[in-house]
């Protein structure tokens, strides 16, 4: 076998951690000494389990296995990029924890860029999706890497976002090979073109549930901070902010009404000395400090409103309104209220809801 498939091999031990395969390749010094080492070596490696020392064993019966799975993923166009090639992450090497390799479909962030990870609720608000949309939109027009985890929600929400401006990449808790969730397949193309997919577990791994606390160090690894935008009291998204404290980064969280769930995690973070996040401006301070923003100001565009226009816009919030409701607050005739909605969407101070329904925007 190359050097190559070795290293696959050791990545592909799912059930040995991050932190033992380390510990090994340092008594070993490379994945091929360590295949090739004898039973009585293992056996008396005492920081591994005997359930770890069979499946050690038993993975080197599968050769035949994992090379297949290591052509099929050529083929696929998917690179694997392990601790002893120069393309390997450095933000990664410091974190404790380091994956011994990650898969690529794509590219990788630049080393160089700065990075921002937003991270947040799979069961949002229209409020904190489109927050998410337009932090994701402004920080990657800044020159900012957006990081995430293609996650339905925020996550997805923040990459969409910072596609229509800039780069964005997800960390998945499943293989490259795999769209999970399969909603946000159009996103994953999108990724995989323009971006990049990483994964620390091989082509072909499900997105299994103790996957996800796992690859979340490496979403606040690849960051030079973390953004949560809603959160419940307990999420995945709290423990992306407890790595990235523990790594040493900045957090931001956007704060909610009191009473809402979905705002308790980021109440609690904020609390405990968080960052307020109340506009992407917040988080360009610290990463780009000598960006100026292009983009007109809001109030600027509130104030060339029409008066049918103004009627409409002061009845949106970021609850969604059905055309009924929004008929009746206003006075207006439905095709009154279809044309100053039109109008406001294409000004940005609007966005559709689902069918026949519509928010405001966030004022970011």
């Amino acid at each position: 076998m190359d050097e190559c498939l070795y290293w696959h091999w050791l990545c592909s031990m799912e059930k040995l951690s991050p932190v033992k395969k380390t510990r090994l390749l340092r008594l070993y010094s490379s994945p091929e000494r360590l295949y090739n080492i004898e039973e009585k070596q293992l056996a008396a490696l005492d920081f591994l389990t005997a359930r770890e020392k069979k499946q050690f064993f038993d993975s080197r019966n599968e050769e035949k296995e994992f090379r297949t799975t290591y052509e099929q993923m050529e083929k696929q166009g998917i690179r694997l990029i392990t601790l002893a090639d120069q393309e390997y992450p450095d933000r990664l090497l410091h974190i404790y924890g380091a994956p011994c390799g990650l898969y690529v479909k794509g590219r990788l962030p630049m080393p160089r860029e700065k990075s921002a990870a937003i991270v947040g609720a799979r069961g949002c608000s229209p409020y904190g999706r489109e927050t998410a949309r337009r932090t994701g939109m402004r920080l990657a027009e800044a020159g900012i890497q957006v990081i995430s985890g293609m996650a339905a929600g925020i996550d997805g929400a923040a990459q969409w976002g910072a596609l229509e401006t800039g780069t964005t990449f997800a960390v998945l808790g499943c293989g490259v090979d795999q769209c999970y969730p399969i909603s946000n397949f159009p996103l994953y193309e999108r990724l995989s073109a323009e971006g990049g997919l990483l994964s620390e577990f091989p082509p072909g791994s499900k997105p299994l549930s103790w996957h996800f606390p796992q690859r979340n160090r490496l979403i606040s690894g690849l960051s030079d901070l973390v953004v949560v935008i809603e959160a419940r009291k307990k999420s995945g998204s709290l423990i992306t902010a407890e790595y990235a404290l523990d790594q040493g980064k900045d957090v931001f969280a956007l704060p909610g009404r009191v009473t809402d769930p979905l705002s308790e995690g980021c109440h609690q973070l904020i609390k405990n000395g968080a960052g307020l996040l109340s506009a992407p401006e917040d988080i360009l301070e610290v990463l780009a400090p000598q960006w100026k923003n292009p983009i007109k100001k809001r109030k600027e565009i509130e104030n060339g409103l029409v008066l049918n226009e103004k009627k409409v816009y002061s009845c949106l919030d970021y609850h969604a309104k059905s055309m009924e409701e929004l008929v009746e607050q206003t006075g207006l005739t439905v095709k009154e209220t279809a044309q100053a909605l039109v109008r406001l969407e294409i000004l940005g101070l609007a966005r559709r809801a689902g069918f026949s329904r519509y928010t405001a925007t966030t004022e970011f």
